[in-house]
């Protein structure tokens, strides 16, 4: 049987869209994503993004297509993307548009273990998040008014509008959650002891499965 294909990175992806526009090299993606603020979905680091070009030259996903130097700077390759790459980056797309991925995002893990601190504790740091969201958001809404000033197309920064439109939701959600503890509608357990019986959450029947999965 044929091995899965590893998808590929959330960086190799970005380096592949700026290809896109036109052959590159390392320094000048770097630097076109730090103004585009790509780092805002990316985690980007100038040792990280070389690594992955080569790796991506390693796929021949890239290729390189001309080298520069200017004056007594380095020598500078640059590369464009093969049909190979344009093919697995476009098949990607698709697959990550339609499917939703399951995630680890550190804020559920946080809501799970907040019953562990006090409730006065769990409340303040809750409502110190509230402060940090809401500078999130105002810092979103510069670049957004910026981006309309320059009267973009929609779809080339429609990734911020996402962020910003989930930043909004999980700052309604977390002011919900800290008034209903403060009013009480949402008891705090406190030392209470866990049932050994949580509730079932799974959609798969365990019971069924459990046979096959020691044997």
């Amino acid at each position: 049987m044929a091995a899965a294909k590893q998808p590929l990175t959330p960086l190799a992806m970005a380096i592949l869209e700026l290809l896109h526009e036109k052959p590159m090299h390392p320094y000048e993606m770097t630097q076109i994503m730090r103004h585009r603020r790509v780092d805002l979905r990316v985690k980007l680091r100038p040792g990280s993004l070389y690594h992955t070009v080569e790796r991506l030259e390693a796929q021949q996903f890239i290729e390189v297509v001309d080298t520069q130097r200017q004056g007594r700077r380095p020598e500078r390759t640059v590369y464009a993307m093969t049909e190979k790459g344009q093919d697995t980056f476009s098949d990607q797309v698709r697959d990550m548009l339609s499917t939703p991925a399951q995630e680890y995002p550190q804020y559920p893990v946080a809501l799970s273990a907040a019953n562990e601190l006090d409730e006065g504790d769990a409340v303040e740091q809750l409502k110190r998040r509230v402060v940090n969201l809401k500078a999130r958001i105002a810092a979103d809404e510069v670049v957004i008014e910026q981006v309309l000033k320059e009267d973009l197309p929609d779809m080339w920064w429609i990734e911020h509008a996402f962020s910003h439109h989930q930043r909004k939701s999980e700052l309604a959600w977390t002011e919900g959650l800290i008034a209903d503890l403060e009013s009480g509608r949402i008891p705090w357990p406190g030392n209470a002891p866990k049932p050994e019986n949580l509730a079932h959450l799974s959609i798969v029947d365990t019971k069924e499965t459990g046979n096959e999965q020691t044997g």
